[in-house]
């Protein structure tokens, strides 16, 4: 990528757990001479991977954690970056070339602009996801100073973030976990006015392993997040209507049913930490929620 005054502008930060051979075939495509620099936050592994990351690409960062922080592994990799802004990576998706540096042109020339959120195209079908096909519609339209279409939501693997904002509202919260956990942080990043737009030109890739049998589970993970999060910041009839769901749910579904006692213990903390949006904040992120027409 091209390089600033300073050196480079965007550092990669790729969060991976028990996932070796994946996240191998990731750094092949995010490393090269003139690639952005890759910190990779290993989440307490069993298989090898932070050896893998060692012994097979030496330019790259790896950090061990002693567990499975979760989505708070990528403040981890954040907080080393050295650079002004930081993008995210799962290990399963990577960044196509150039769009690391229009993410950055974007981020430089609009000071407001706290994160872009790319266009994740599926591999190797070349398909663009759905979500991707709905920011690109502007649904809550585009404001003035920001490059592209207002968003109020993100998948992970296809955000650049400028590493202040992040740092700023605190990155990902240790209360989610994993599963929806971008939800919490795009609302926290509007509170602290920062502005959040797709470009449809940083184009993410991204290869989901289709061999994985965790739907049902990953389902019932982000609804408890989902209700977790609305009683963070969102009106208390958002979080009332989040919990019925998961509780219905819950009725016939084991993995329902695990998530709702998870989501009981951790409701206290919850409270105890609410800090309810601006009613616009939480009028423009229901609005983006809402189905296309």
């Amino acid at each position: 990528m091209r390089r600033g005054g300073d050196g480079p502008r965007v550092t990669v930060v790729v969060a991976t757990r028990d996932r070796r051979d994946r996240l191998a075939g990731t750094l092949a495509h995010l490393t090269g001479p003139a690639a952005a620099p890759v910190v990779v936050v290993d989440n307490g592994s069993s298989d090898g991977s932070a050896q893998l990351v060692a012994e097979r690409y030496p330019g790259v960062r790896v950090v061990r954690l002693p567990g499975n922080a979760g989505a708070v592994a990528r403040t981890a990799g954040v907080r080393l970056a050295t650079t002004a802004h930081v993008a995210f990576a799962d290990d399963d998706s990577w960044w196509d070339d150039g769009a690391l540096d229009r993410a950055a042109d974007a981020l430089d020339a609009a000071p407001r602009l706290g994160l872009v959120v790319g266009r994740a195209v599926l591999w190797p079908s070349g398909r663009t996801d759905a979500v991707s096909v709905k920011m690109a519609r502007a649904p809550i339209g585009r404001e003035p100073d920001l490059p592209g279409p207002s968003v109020a939501g993100f998948p992970a693997c296809t955000a650049v973030v400028r590493r202040s904002a992040y740092l700023g509202v605190g990155g990902f919260s240790p209360l989610l976990e994993f599963g929806g956990e971008e939800e919490l942080l795009s609302l926290d990043l509007a509170a602290a006015g920062w502005g959040q737009a797709y470009l449809d030109d940083v184009v993410a890739l991204h290869a989901p392993d289709p061999e994985r049998s965790d739907g049902p589970a990953r389902w019932a993970r982000q609804q408890r997040n989902g209700a977790l999060t609305a009683v963070l910041r969102l009106p208390p009839a958002v979080a009332a209507a989040r919990t019925a769901g998961l509780l219905r749910a819950a009725a016939s579904d084991p993995g329902a049913r695990r998530a709702a006692g998870e989501l009981a213990r951790r409701l206290p903390a919850a409270l105890a930490a609410r800090r309810a949006v601006p009613r616009a904040v939480a009028t423009e992120h229901a609005r983006a929620a809402r189905p296309l027409s």
